[in-house]
């Protein structure tokens, strides 16, 4: 009986750490500018892999470079967010790590735009030929 009430306590804590997790997730598309333009670029990604029926591979592409960007940019409102608290005031340290995490934010979107193009770029080209 007692296995039952541990991992029933288990499971309501994995259960509360998603919760607090999907809320940051929807804190980071409510307050933050770019997770929105991330967000709206993965729709539009979205339309035309649908409109051009990619495969399941490139599905499978297309969703692991959204997700990196995603990932990229939550990481980085949290970094900007914990420099801001802990350094109040301008420090050239500071801001030197607030643009490194900008930094691989757009690394990962660059990446994910090249993939992108080259993914979308043979349904397009077989699109162009019809």
């Amino acid at each position: 009986m007692s296995w039952i009430i541990k991992y029933g306590i288990d499971l309501l804590k994995m259960f509360t750490s998603f919760i607090f997790a999907w809320r940051g997730i929807r804190l980071a598309v409510k307050e933050e500018n770019n997770m929105r333009v991330h967000v709206v670029a993965a729709v539009v990604v979205g339309l035309l892999g649908f409109f051009l029926q990619i495969s399941l591979t490139d599905w499978a592409i297309l969703l692991l470079v959204i997700g990196m960007v995603w990932t990229a940019e939550i990481f980085n409102s949290a970094f900007e967010r914990l420099v801001d608290m802990v350094s109040p005031d301008f420090n050239e340290k500071a801001g030197k790590i607030k643009d490194m995490a900008a930094g691989g934010v757009l690394v990962t979107a660059i990446i994910a735009v090249l993939v992108g193009f080259l993914l979308f770029s043979k349904y397009l080209l077989a699109l162009w030929e019809k």
